[in-house]
């Protein structure tokens, strides 16, 4: 590996706003470890916030909600393979070191490939305290990982007190990625891994005729601005599956600005004055068929309707947009307001639509949360590609 050091960053940067690839609700796994004593590898890739309980102990020791190794007393370094769950761009990593405070690794690096075939590799059950076999060190050398180009180079990381546990490194790889080697060294414990970026699949086998979900971010669809995120990110709402609670939609806070007493039209919707707003990239340009808003968990919060926003930009008329936070754009109506109703899943049909779009803008009025938003439609070939955030 080279000797390059990474970026690393004392605030929040950018690429938080861009899709978690290495999460376990999205199918991301760990299949290989060099050794899990304390606390198993598969931890990093969970969606909950680390947890800490002082009185928590296993039969190896103190129990930790992350991946931690034994102290090493042997020649090497400790390191774990990650499958992601979904393949594409990244822009960027945390590594949480949160709770680890005497035990956290000295440095850590990253290295990422773009794996043809899945290697014969997997981990099952609960591993604390188990090591990986001859067996299994054999296989995960076959894949000569520790020669893969280094995302992040090797980097210092901070402990995981609260107000320096986040080791966030912006990434310049401008590759497919289907794989990371997280490398420790030389031993300790991470709480979690998360790297942001956009999906990325290869359109050319998709048929023209066929309709997906263009904004999903196995799609490569991916959230490039919002008004409020109070609860829950936007982003939240292009992923995977069914949402799992509230917590894995958006909600916005409850606007200050509503009137004392409200109003509705002649169709039952709220008359108000402030609204909140989420803008996607689509993951290919497209015609949209159809819209699915989905309320689902959010039944004394859901917003009192929605419409729906698209328009067609270039890389460059998206630059201009994001350098002015969205203030600028040329949208037009693709769902006017529509009624919403509590947990529940709402699909609204597209009958006039016909020009391929490339971004749309969910408006909800006055504020609340959804959990899912789905835009079926069907590709449309694309003459530039989008290479920046």
């Amino acid at each position: 590996m080279s000797e390059r050091r990474a970026t690393i960053l004392s605030t929040q940067p950018q690429f938080l706003n861009l899709n978690n690839l290495a999460c376990e609700s999205v199918g991301a796994k760990v299949v290989f470890a060099t050794d899990e004593w304390f606390a198993p590898a598969a931890n990093l890739l969970k969606r909950e916030p680390p947890q800490f309980n002082a009185s928590a102990f296993t039969q190896f020791g103190k129990w930790m909600d992350g991946w931690e190794t034994r102290r090493k007393r042997t020649p090497g370094h400790d390191w774990c393979l990650i499958q992601l769950g979904v393949p594409g761009l990244v822009y960027g990593v945390d590594v949480d070191t949160s709770y680890f405070t005497g035990n956290h690794p000295p440095h850590v690096s990253i290295q990422g490939a773009c794996l043809e075939q899945e290697p014969n590799l997997s981990l099952e059950g609960d591993r604390t305290g188990m090591a990986a076999s001859d067996s299994q060190l054999q296989s995960a050398a076959k894949l000569r990982s520790e020669a893969w180009p280094e995302l992040v180079g090797m980097s210092e990381l901070k402990p995981g007190y609260s107000d320096c546990c986040h080791n966030y490194f912006l990434v310049h790889f401008t590759h497919r990625v289907t794989h990371l080697r997280l490398n420790l060294y030389p031993d300790g414990g991470v709480a979690r891994l998360r790297v942001f970026g956009v999906g990325q699949r290869d359109w050319l086998s998709v048929p023209s005729n066929q309709d997906i979900d263009l904004l999903s971010m196995a799609n490569g669809g991916v959230c490039l601005g919002f008004s409020n995120a109070h609860f829950g990110h936007p982003r939240n709402m292009i992923g995977m599956g069914l949402a799992c609670n509230m917590a894995d939609g958006w909600e916005t806070a409850r606007r200050l600005d509503r009137p004392t007493k409200l109003q509705v039209d002649q169709r039952g919707i709220l008359q108000l004055p402030g609204y909140e707003w989420a803008v996607f990239r689509l993951g290919h340009r497209g015609v949209i068929r159809a819209v699915e808003v989905d309320t689902a968990y959010f039944r004394g919060n859901f917003p009192d309707s929605c419409r729906v926003e698209v328009c067609t930009l270039t890389p460059e008329e998206e630059a201009q947009c994001l350098r002015s936070s969205w203030s600028s754009g040329k949208w037009r109506i693709l769902v006017p307001p529509q009624k919403l109703r509590p947990d529940d899943k709402h699909l609204f049909s597209v009958d006039d639509m016909h020009s391929p779009v490339t971004h749309i803008r969910l408006v909800i009025t006055p504020d609340g949360g959804v959990s899912r938003v789905r835009l079926w439609g069907q590709v449309v070939p694309m003459t530039t590609a989008y290479s920046k955030l």
